[in-house]
């Protein structure tokens, strides 16, 4: 029989999403893909027309990957204090994926294929954030003293984006993602480079310059 409680699926593919720790390792426990995955997600359609949406064989796999009965994805399942206390622990103290800076702003649809230690690495985010979060190994000495070259800086796209705060941009003329400090002043941003010896050290974007998140923690493996 046709399983069709799609927006139950939909509810219950985040919940093994923020299980999986990512749509990527999702995909990859289940033999499928994450692009295909992100699609679901946004309810891109068809070419029909109609939203793509998690079909039996789909459903079934993913039940088996993260070792749910079947038909767990056709369930309602409780939203009391034990699943409070997962999203508490996933938002302080969640791992977050370590990933090449050529892969910032690709959100859901990051590479399956990234070389040692990226995409196998998962690291702890000691403050809240959201589970959006990745992590970025600072490179260059432009950010120094406050940031140095190896130290692991943690991205979060959902945090505030405001006056002051260090960000992960990607700039519209060369397509190079940096992160700098942001400065809003007068109706106009600037990113500033922190090392007093850096040439050019302010520089103005245009306002709808994309801003890939804001560094929330940082930290250097011993």
């Amino acid at each position: 029989m046709t399983r069709k409680h799609i927006p139950i699926r939909l509810k219950n593919l985040e919940a093994l999403i923020r299980e999986a720790g990512s749509a990527v390792r999702l995909a990859r426990a289940a033999g499928t893909n994450s692009s295909y995955l992100s699609q679901v997600r946004n309810q891109l359609p068809t070419k029909k027309g109609t939203p793509r949406a998690i079909g039996d064989d789909l459903a079934s796999k993913l039940e088996a990957a993260m070792n749910k009965p079947p038909g767990w994805m056709d369930e309602e399942h409780p939203t009391g204090p034990d699943l409070t206390a997962e999203r508490d622990e996933s938002n302080t103290g969640s791992q977050h994926r370590l990933i090449p800076w050529d892969q910032v702003g690709k959100g859901h649809d990051i590479s399956e294929d990234l070389p040692p230690p990226y995409g196998t690495t998962l690291l702890r985010c000691p403050v809240e954030c959201s589970p959006e979060t990745f992590v970025l190994r600072v490179r260059g000495a432009s950010m120094e003293p406050k940031f140095r070259e190896g130290e692991l800086i943690f991205v979060d796209p959902q945090a505030p984006v405001e006056h002051g705060k260090f960000v992960v941009v990607r700039l519209e003329e060369s397509n190079e993602v940096t992160f700098k400090q942001l400065i809003l002043e007068e109706g106009k941003k600037y990113l500033k480079t922190l090392n007093p010896d850096w040439p050019n050290r302010i520089i103005a974007v245009n306002a709808d310059t994309p801003i890939c998140g804001v560094i929330i923690f940082k930290g250097e493996a011993v």
